[in-house]
């Protein structure tokens, strides 16, 4: 009977630590906490055209999450000059439902993203020629 008791107890034990620290890593991901400081290192080139048109609308609609020229911010949300972004990865359509249905988190543990009230496609389109010029003096193609 004793014997019984430590075995369930110790399994009990084990997954109350479980869920407990379950709990705490799914918070952690839902809300991570953080400066707000930018993420990546972004280097601007000279902006004209499109480009120029696409980060007036970036700050309007997307800095107060991507950061500074899309420099992502800590534990709000990613950089956009990143890699992960390239696109080959997200192709610029992406970038358009991301706008008009929102995202749910899968690179990144920021949490869901959700649509952009009052941004045209053709707001999004001049948002991404400014991301991808960005990208590309990053060295991101």
């Amino acid at each position: 009977m004793g014997r019984v008791f430590l075995i369930v107890s110790a399994v009990l034990s084990a997954a109350v630590l479980a869920v407990l620290f379950w709990g705490l890593v799914a918070e952690k991901e839902q809300s991570p906490g953080g400066s707000g400081a930018a993420l990546v290192e972004v280097q601007v080139p000279a902006l004209e055209g499109e480009a120029l048109a696409g980060e007036t609308l970036f700050r309007e609609n997307c800095a107060s999450c991507h950061g500074e020229n899309a420099g992502g911010r800590e534990g709000i949300g990613p950089p956009l000059v990143h890699k992960i972004y390239e696109p080959g990865h997200h192709a610029d359509g992406a970038f358009l439902l991301a706008t008009a249905r929102g995202v749910r988190a899968h690179h990144w543990p920021f949490g869901d993203m959700p649509p952009v009230e009052g941004v045209s496609q053709a707001d999004v389109e001049k948002i991404v020629v400014y991301v991808r010029t960005l990208q590309r003096a990053n060295g991101i193609d």
